[in-house]
């Protein structure tokens, strides 16, 4: 027999209190684990173990694996960084990726990839000190050139990254990003191996929280160079620097595997040693497993809220999620203004919160609500900027008969495009229901397809309209009005005004709050009231079943996503 650790029946319950809490919905679930000592007794054994007195069960011991099983509704798509723009890659990057900034266990933005950080008086200019003891999971050192390199990559029209505008706030963003200026004209800077500069356009005051997301995590340049276009295309195919890296992802299997970093710097501070995810696409397939003890962790969707609300470990919260359509503005009928209106318009919004998803709320703007808050007033955004697509039948079948004028037709015939989970489903065919019975002469069919062919149909233009949601990247209503998930956005819209009024909002008035405020919300007007380039459809409530012997498991103040940096078994 090998040496046994025993657990003293008389240990201090402060030293090792679980403190559980919801914190604010828009913060997620925070479970802390307060720093302390655990009295633990090492002796060697010989035969029975007389544990029952401490009342440990078989359970408890095999808690010790540190091993957690998890599932999730769709397919990874990429470990590309800068090609990712589904919620399984994202979750993925978070877990095996650090940038300068992580999240701790408050939600808060603390600093990760860097040990210390200068402001310049002017707080345009940002220079970071990385730290010397981070390492890719192939040993390699992350340098400043790390960061360089992959950001350049994300702004080089090259690269058609979906995610180049997060990089608005930077110098030069919105001009590299377009082509107007080489990558190399971006503003950061590799000061030294360990010394990065990062410039602003003007100062922000959301910065760190921006430097939590993936777009601004770094690339090993070595090994990308290497793989080429393989990169991230695989697990094999991949280097990482977080706390976790993916095993057994092939690129298009439906399990993978996060294992615990040996070459992560602050690995002492991770107690998981491995994360086993599998895709499971039907809800009651998913909760059956839990059940049954072969998952910890499961979402809950649509009809399943109910049914599932008293089972031990459920949890719900609302999340700033949105659910939105988005239109090819390369065909006729869908470039239509009138015809974006009239659909936009036309279905019950709330009829779908209440009995499709049974959870959340109607979205009457691309910006949700209780997400950003005015920090001279605080107000809700939503709440200052009002609604402004609602259910309308009246003003949507105006806009419909403009639609059919216009372009000549009496009858049209539109396809709506979603991934296969439940969910998305049920959306789409309730879309088309209420559409169809809405809008006479409208035909409307919808192509369910696996996430990750969903994403490629939509990049290749191979759509009418997408269903999809989206969560944000940091709280600020700029990143729904000039992201929010909407496809081809950059690409596709050019409306002047609005252009202009961003490039005000991120300049001019990025120290005047109010002013600033005002700019955002008559360029969200312009896209969506006025021009109708996205359809928002629904803000999204988060419900889930969680193991009661999971300490730590943190969700983003932002979205769905996991972090699984701080999880104990217990």
């Amino acid at each position: 027999m090998g040496e046994t650790r025993v657990i003293a029946c008389n240990f201090r319950e402060n030293n090792l209190q679980l403190v559980g809490k919801f914190s604010k919905a828009k913060r997620g679930v925070n479970v802390m684990i307060k720093k302390g000592w655990l009295a633990l007794v090492s002796t060697a054994l010989v035969g029975t173990l007389f544990l029952a007195a401490c009342g440990q069960t078989k359970s408890q011991q095999a808690s010790n694996k540190q091993e957690l099983n998890v599932a999730t509704t769709a397919e990874m798509a990429t470990l590309n960084t800068v090609k990712y723009s589904d919620t399984s890659s994202l979750e993925a990057l978070q877990n095996t990726f650090e940038g300068l900034y992580r999240f701790n266990t408050k939600s808060k933005p603390v600093l990760a990839g860097a040990h210390s950080v200068k402001v310049s008086a002017d707080k345009k200019t940002y220079t970071f000190t990385l730290r010397k003891d981070a390492k890719w999971s192939n040993g390699d050192p992350v340098v400043a050139s790390d960061y360089v390199y992959a950001w350049r990559n994300m702004v080089d029209p090259k690269q058609a990254s979906p995610n180049s505008q997060r990089f608005l706030p930077i110098k030069n963003g919105l001009k590299t990003a377009s082509g107007e200026l080489p990558v190399d004209q971006l503003g950061v800077k590799a000061l030294s191996k360990y010394q990065l500069e990062v410039q602003l356009e003007a100062p922000i005051s959301y910065l760190p929280e921006l430097l939590t997301g993936a777009p601004f995590y770094p690339q090993d340049q070595k090994f990308v160079e290497k793989t080429g276009s393989a990169y991230g295309t695989s697990a094999a195919k991949t280097v990482f620097n977080g706390p976790f890296v993916v095993k057994n992802w092939t690129g298009t299997n439906l399990k993978w595997n996060y294992v615990k970093n040996k070459d992560y710097w602050d690995k002492k501070a991770v107690s998981l040693k491995q994360v086993n995810v599998q895709v499971v696409k039907d809800t009651s397939t998913a909760a059956k497993l839990y059940q049954t003890g072969k998952l910890d962790y499961t979402a809950l969707s649509t009809d399943y809220i109910r049914q599932y609300k008293s089972t031990p470990g459920y949890h719900t919260k609302s999340i700033p999620l949105i659910g939105y359509m988005a239109f090819n503005v390369h065909r006729p009928d869908t470039a239509n203004v009138h015809f974006r209106k009239a659909i936009a318009q036309a279905y019950d919004k709330q009829l779908l919160v209440k009995k499709v998803l049974h959870a959340g709320s109607p979205l009457n703007g691309i910006v949700p609500a209780n997400f950003a808050f005015n920090s001279q007033t605080d107000t809700d955004y939503r709440k200052d900027a009002g609604d402004m697509l609602t259910y309308n039948l009246k003003a949507a079948r105006k806009q419909w008969a403009l639609a059919k004028k216009e372009l000549g037709k009496d009858k049209l015939s539109v396809e709506i495009l979603t991934s296969d989970t439940t969910e998305s489903k049920q959306v789409g065919e309730y879309l088309q229901s209420q559409l169809e019975a809405n809008l006479k002469g409208l035909t409307v069919t919808v192509r369910s397809i696996p996430l990750k062919s969903r994403l490629q149909a939509t990049t290749n233009y191979d759509f009418d309209i997408v269903y999809g949601t989206w969560q944000p990247d940091y709280a600020d209503p700029v990143n729904f009005i000039s992201d929010g998930g909407q496809y081809h956005l950059d690409d596709d819209y050019h409306n002047a005004n609005y252009r202009n009024l961003l490039n005000q909002a991120a300049t001019t008035y990025a120290t005047d709050t109010n002013k600033r405020w005002a700019t955002l919300i008559k360029a969200e007007k312009q896209l969506i009231k006025d021009d109708a380039f996205t359809a928002p459809v629904y803000q999204g409530a988060m419900a889930y079943l969680l193991k009661d012997k999971v300490h730590g498991l943190n969700i983003s103040p932002y979205g769905t996503m996991l972090f699984y940096r701080d999880v104990t078994i217990k």
